[in-house]
């Protein structure tokens, strides 16, 4: 079974139903819903389609909803601009004129007041580069540093400046509570910077009755200098190598993933890496080595997910795509793993009480982990510590939860009624493993659930042989 989990992002080349039949067929286990480019009538058409192929499938599919984000833009421009190296290029606000040869207008505001003379800038992913040298009130001079051609709408990159952007947009706004109204399993927040915006949409979620775990995508300096703040305060980490990969050295960022996705691991947070792990696939049916030693890299790094983009939303290979994460998942899986678990945290009597019985099953030869939970965080737990031969199968009756855990790390989850009798329920569980020969006579079950007792509630741990 394969550990790793595989987001896909869904667009153009994946909106069809037979194409998204295919996807869960290959072991996609979340879908993401890209909001920079998708409507609301297109959400509102793909996600009753989800629901039922999964459940046709008789497997748990995650929805990511992900937000734009506060995205800095350069407007429209009548004529691309075809830029040298040391060519003026005028930034203006709100429509001001200009007297330079090259100008185009932002979209915020509080562009001018935020960057500094000598403060570098990027345009689109980082392929423009300039720099500041002079500004005034609604207006920004820069000289080009590289040839290129500037078109309309182009992201920006501001690295190391603190941007005054609202956290989540109206129109962020408007789309979460889309997520929400849909039961969106999970919502990333974009160019997050510090805890209060994630405790900012925490607070919106929990307006609107949603129970989505948020996903902080990390993408610029200032969320990497605050990590441990971010994985405190978030449900679910994302390196987010595109702009992260613009906003920092490109010889950081390999550094940069394997600190937060320690980091995650140590303080019990998934983490999910993401950008570009089979980005020649957009156009090729075979992916080049690198690729294969990048994905290779994060799933013996122990990362809980890896994400497709543009290699599920417009690349030519989409269903290929998820084959080789498969493919290269389990066979790096079976390898070993760096180990960071090892230093996890174990700050509560439950934790300690999982890791006792992570450590028998992997004492035990063709053993198997249930768990039994009602709300998830008994298998968190049991994931993060990342048990190293026994499967963890997480049994619960909670629709939300039987989805959310199919992110986690090396988590089967089951979707099962929870009976007044324990012993009923665990038998109806070992019904399930052998129905679907998951597990057979004589395998080890070691079982972790709270069992109560009057109006306490007590975690245990058994072991069991199936018979």
């Amino acid at each position: 079974m394969r550990k790793t989990k595989i987001i896909c992002t869904l667009g153009p080349a994946t909106e069809k139903t037979e194409t998204l039949r295919q996807l869960i067929d290959k072991g996609a286990d979340v879908f993401r819903l890209n909001m920079s480019h998708a409507t609301h009538e297109w959400v509102r058409n793909i996600v009753p389609r989800i629901r039922a192929l999964a459940e046709a499938a008789g497997r748990p599919v995650a929805l990511l909803l992900d937000t734009q984000g506060p995205a800095i833009r350069t407007g429209d421009l009548k004529t691309n601009l075809h830029l040298e190296p040391g060519d003026l290029v005028e930034f203006t606000l709100r429509g001001a004129k200009s007297k330079e040869r090259y100008s185009v207008d932002v979209n915020y505001d509080g562009f001018a007041a935020d960057v500094s003379v000598g403060d570098t800038i990027l345009v689109d992913n980082g392929l423009i580069k300039l720099v500041v040298l002079a500004k005034g009130r609604n207006r920004v001079l820069c000289k080009a540093l590289t040839s290129a051609v500037l078109t309309s709408r182009r992201h920006i990159n501001l690295p190391g400046v603190r941007v005054r952007l609202p956290s989540l947009t109206p129109k962020d706004l408007a789309d979460v509570s889309l997520g929400a109204e849909l039961g969106a399993d999970f919502i990333a927040l974009s160019f997050v910077r510090e805890k209060s915006d994630i405790e900012e949409l925490r607070k919106l979620l929990s307006q609107k009755k949603s129970k989505a775990q948020i996903v902080a995508k990390i993408e610029d300096q200032l969320a990497v200098r605050s990590i441990d703040k971010m994985i405190e305060s978030a449900d679910v980490i994302m390196v987010a190598r595109g702009d992260l990969g613009i906003e920092c050295p490109m010889e950081e960022l390999p550094i940069i993933q394997r600190r937060i996705v320690k980091h995650c691991i140590r303080q019990g947070k998934p983490v999910v890496v993401a950008t570009q792990l089979l980005e020649s696939m957009i156009t090729n049916p075979l992916p080049t080595r690198a690729e294969i030693t990048d994905v290779a890299n994060a799933v013996f790094e122990q990362a809980d997910a890896l994400m497709l983009s543009a290699e599920t939303t417009l690349g030519r290979y989409p269903i290929d795509c998820v084959e080789v994460l498969h493919r290269v998942a389990m066979r790096i899986e079976r390898s070993g793993g760096a180990g960071y678990a090892k230093d996890a945290l174990l700050e509560n009597v439950r934790q300690k009480t999982v890791a006792s019985a992570v450590m028998l099953a992997d004492s035990l030869p063709d053993s198997k982990l249930a768990v039994f939970t009602l709300r998830g965080r008994m298998a968190r737990y049991t994931s993060n510590l990342r048990p190293e031969r026994a499967p963890i199968f997480a049994f619960t009756p909670s629709e939300e939860v039987y989805r959310q855990l199919t992110l986690y790390w090396g988590i089967f989850p089951v979707r099962i009624d929870f009976t007044g009798d324990a012993d009923e329920t665990i038998a109806s569980a070992e019904k399930f493993l052998r129905r679907n020969k998951l597990a057979v006579r004589g395998n080890r079950m070691v079982i972790v659930s709270d069992v109560t007792m009057g109006r306490a509630m007590i975690d245990s741990i058994q072991l069991r042989v199936l018979k």
